[in-house]
């Protein structure tokens, strides 16, 4: 499996500072990429809360770090569900040592392991994470908001849904002290699908198909990235944008055996 990336992170048009955190692990040897693969990750401190880029910052290195220093070969689903409760711990203890000014610290997180032909996400938050094939965009996350949690019980329409004054109010957070559940999905990949990590500053003005888009018109990540911000700038850009891009350059048939990977003829 072979992949390319790029990822840019911008304040916007109207916050003061930037809030959001990105990062990447990735292997240092065609062994590693087998056995332990990528790890991209981007967190959106909460914004009006106190630190929210400490936050942020602290979740993506978190979760960094343990993937680094995991088995080779582990599962990447548990794996990350792990990574995520680290991660919530960090921001608490990031909070309580904060004092005061530490009152409220939280962070959405999206992450996205790819090892053996397969990409598992996993999220807090609203921060979303797309699947760009064939021209078209899935969302591979759903967000965790009052709005779009009533709406999957049937008391918001989707148009209500996307008016309501709670859809940007978190129903799943990182730095709570009952760690929030993440929501993690597994899904295969295929030569070419690109990943796209993003925001709520991106995502909220951007949409999916404008995404999808940019991906298809623009073969250079890093072009197709800056245009995306820029768009989000031009419709107001009223919160931090960020996104990771990641395009699957080939992927190997593979099979598993007790956890590792190997090649099918």
């Amino acid at each position: 499996m072979n992949v390319e990336f790029t990822q840019l992170s911008d304040r916007g048009q109207v916050r003061e500072h930037n809030e959001d955190y990105i990062g990447h692990a990735v292997p240092q040897t065609p062994s590693q990429a087998k056995t332990r693969g990528w790890l991209f990750a981007l967190a959106d401190g909460v914004g009006g809360q106190a630190q929210g880029e400490v936050a942020s910052r602290t979740a993506v290195e978190a979760v960094l770090a343990g993937f680094r220093k995991a088995s080779e070969g582990e599962p990447l689903a548990p794996l990350l569900g792990r990574l995520v409760e680290e991660a919530n711990r960090l921001v608490l203890d990031a909070a309580r040592e904060a004092g005061p000014s530490g009152a409220g610290m939280a962070t959405t997180l999206v992450a996205c392991a790819l090892r053996a032909g397969r990409a598992t996400v996993a999220h807090v938050g609203d921060s979303r994470c797309y699947l760009i094939r064939k021209g078209r965009a899935v969302s591979l996350t759903r967000d965790h908001t009052m709005a779009s949690d009533q709406a999957r019980m049937g008391l918001l329409s989707a148009q209500e849904e996307a008016q309501a004054p709670t859809r940007h109010l978190l129903s799943r957070s990182l730095g709570t002290e009952s760690p929030p559940a993440a929501e993690i999905s597994e899904h295969m990949v295929l030569a070419g699908d690109v990943l796209v990590l993003c925001s709520d500053g991106l995502h909220g003005e951007v949409s999916g198909a404008e995404i999808a888009a940019a991906v298809r018109e623009t073969p250079d990540l890093h072009a197709a990235a800056r245009q995306l911000l820029a768009l989000a700038n031009q419709r107001g850009g009223n919160d931090n944008i960020s996104v990771q891009m990641i395009r699957v350059v080939s992927v190997d048939r593979v099979g598993t055996y007790r956890g590792l990977p190997y090649r099918l003829r």
